[in-house]
C-alpha cells in the first residue's frame, strides 16, 4: 500500500481528534480526579501528564506500557536493555502499570538508569515536551496502542516509534477493514512493527505497516520470581494439604456469576463422589473489584478467606483459616504465587466478548492451563498452545462444570509444556537485534 501519509481524511481526522482533545480535557481530568479518591497514584505528578518530566539524561530508550499487562510484556525487554548498558524510560497510563515498573526495578531507578511516569495527555504541546525533553534513541509501543498525538509528533520529532510485541486481532482487524480505515492508516506513521507471529505479519502487512518483523512473545522471556515460588510451597501444603487446588487468575467483571456457580457445583460434586474438595484460588483482574469479589463469594455460601488477612507481606501465614473453599487473591504483583499454589490455571476473560487474558505465566510455572471460549485478544499463542494440548478451551458453562468435575482435568504431560515453551521462547533477543537492524538500515 502506498501514497501520501497522512491522506487528506486522516488530516482531517487528526485535527478532529485534537479538539476534541482539548474540548474533552476537562472530562479527563474529572475522571482521573475520581478514580484518585480510590487510588491516589491516579492525581501524583500531574505534571508528567502535560510532559513535563522529572530531570532525565538524553539517549533512553522509551518503552510505553500502558497498563499492568503491557508492562509485563515489556519487562524481559527492560531487563535486556538494562543488561546492555541502555537507560530506559516508561510511560504509562495507569497506577497498576507504574507500580509494576517500580517494583521490578527499584535498584535501577534508584541508580538513574531507569525512570517510570506518566504517559503524556494527547495534546501537541505535551508529546512536544516530552519528546524535546528526553530526546530518546528510539520508542517501543508495547502490544497494539494506536495513540495518534503519539504517533504524529514522535514522527515530527524523528523519533523512531516501533510496535513491540504487537498483534492485530482478529475482531480488530476486521473492524479497521469494515469500518475505520483511517485506524489501519494511522499504523502507518509507526517506524515498523514487531510482531507474534505469522499470522500478525500477513495481517499488519496488508494495512501497509512496513516493515514488518516477526519476532515471538516477549512474555515467554518474563523472569519468575523465585521467592513467590519458594512461599507457595509451604502456603499450598498449610491451606490445601492434599487437596487439589485450582487457580482462576485474572477474573473480570461479568464472570464471576459463572465461575461461583461452577466452584459450587465442583464442590458438591466432589463431595457426592466422596472425593477431597479442591481449594479455589480466585484472582480478580482488577483491584477496585476485591471487595466486591469477595462479598459475591459469601453470598455464594462458600467458605473463603482474603490473602491480605491470612498472609503477611513476606506471603508467610499468619493464622490458620480452617478449612475454606476459596482463597480470594486480594493483592497485585503476585500471580506467579496465586498460579504456583495450583495444580491447573483457569484464566479469566475467556467467557465474555472482551475477550481471555494472557496464558504464557501458567506455562512457565508447567501449569496446564483453561480457557473459555473467547480467545480473539490471545490468539498467539493460545491457538498454538491448544493444537499443543497444553491448553483447554472450553466452549460453554456446561465444559466448565464438567472440567472442574470430578475426573475431569484430563492429564497434561508436564514435558509436553517445557516443549511448548522451549519452542516460542528468545524473543526479547530477536526483538531487540530487529530493532537495531531497522535502525541501521534508516540511517
Amino acid at each position: 500500500m502506498s501514497g501520501q501519509f497522512p491522506s487528506p481524511k486522516l488530516r482531517a481526522a487528526l485535527l478532529a481528534y485534537r479538539l476534541l482533545w482539548w474540548l474533552g480535557l476537562p472530562l479527563v481530568l474529572a475522571y482521573l480526579w475520581r478514580r484518585a479518591r480510590r487510588d491516589a497514584d491516579y492525581w501524583r505528578a500531574l505534571g508528567e501528564r502535560f510532559g513535563r518530566l522529572p530531570a532525565f539524561a538524553p539517549g533512553a530508550v522509551w518503552i510505553h506500557a500502558v497498563s499492568l499487562g503491557e508492562m509485563r510484556s515489556a519487562a524481559p525487554l527492560v531487563r535486556a536493555l538494562l543488561d546492555r548498558g541502555e537507560r530506559v524510560v516508561t510511560t504509562h497510563f495507569t497506577p497498576a502499570g507504574r507500580r509494576s515498573a517500580h517494583a521490578l526495578f527499584a535498584p535501577e531507578i534508584a541508580a538513574g538508569r531507569m525512570r517510570p511516569v506518566w504517559v503524556p495527555f494527547e495534546l501537541g504541546f505535551a508529546w512536544r515536551r516530552f519528546l524535546r525533553q528526553l530526546r530518546p534513541r528510539y520508542g517501543l509501543v508495547m502490544e497494539i496502542e494506536i495513540w495518534p498525538g503519539m504517533i504524529m509528533e514522535a514522527r515530527r520529532a524523528g523519533v523512531p516509534l516501533f510496535m513491540c510485541n504487537a498483534q492485530y486481532p482478529s475482531r480488530s482487524f476486521a473492524r479497521d477493514r469494515a469500518r475505520m480505515p483511517l485506524r489501519a492508516e494511522l499504523m502507518r506513521g509507526f517506524s515498523g512493527a514487531l510482531v507474534k507471529s505469522d499470522v500478525q505479519r500477513e495481517r499488519f502487512e496488508s494495512v501497509g505497516v512496513a516493515p514488518v518483523v516477526v519476532t515471538g512473545e516477549t512474555r515467554f522471556d518474563q523472569p519468575v520470581p523465585p521467592e513467590q515460588l519458594a512461599a507457595a510451597r509451604p502456603a499450598r501444603v498449610a491451606l490445601a494439604g492434599e487437596r487439589p487446588v485450582v487457580t482462576l487468575a485474572s477474573v473480570v467483571a461479568g464472570e464471576d456469576a459463572l465461575y461461583l456457580g461452577a466452584i459450587a457445583a465442583s464442590l458438591a460434586a466432589h463431595d457426592r463422589a466422596g472425593r477431597p474438595r479442591p481449594l479455589f484460588v480466585y484472582v480478580p483482574r482488577a483491584p477496585e473489584r476485591f471487595a466486591e469479589v469477595g462479598a459475591m463469594i459469601a453470598g455464594a455460601g462458600l467458605r473463603s478467606a482474603p490473602r491480605s488477612a491470612i498472609l503477611d507481606a513476606d506471603l508467610t501465614l499468619l493464622r490458620d483459616p480452617g478449612e475454606i473453599d476459596v482463597l480470594l487473591g486480594d493483592s497485585l504483583g503476585e500471580m506467579y504465587f496465586y498460579i504456583a499454589l495450583a495444580d491447573r490455571v483457569l484464566v479469566g476473560g475467556g467467557f465474555t466478548p472482551a475477550g481471555a487474558h494472557n496464558i504464557i505465566e501458567p506455562l512457565a510455572l508447567g501449569r496446564p492451563v483453561i480457557v473459555g471460549p473467547e480467545i480473539w485478544t490471545i490468539e498467539y499463542p493460545a491457538v498454538e498452545a491448544i493444537e499443543a494440548g497444553v491448553c483447554r478451551q472450553l466452549a460453554d458453562a456446561v465444559a466448565l462444570r464438567d472440567v472442574l468435575a470430578p475426573g475431569g482435568a484430563g492429564d497434561v504431560p508436564e514435558a509436553a509444556i517445557g516443549a511448548f515453551l522451549a519452542e516460542h521462547g528468545g524473543a526479547t533477543a530477536r526483538t531487540l537485534d530487529a530493532v537495531e537492524a531497522l535502525l541501521a538500515t534508516s540511517r
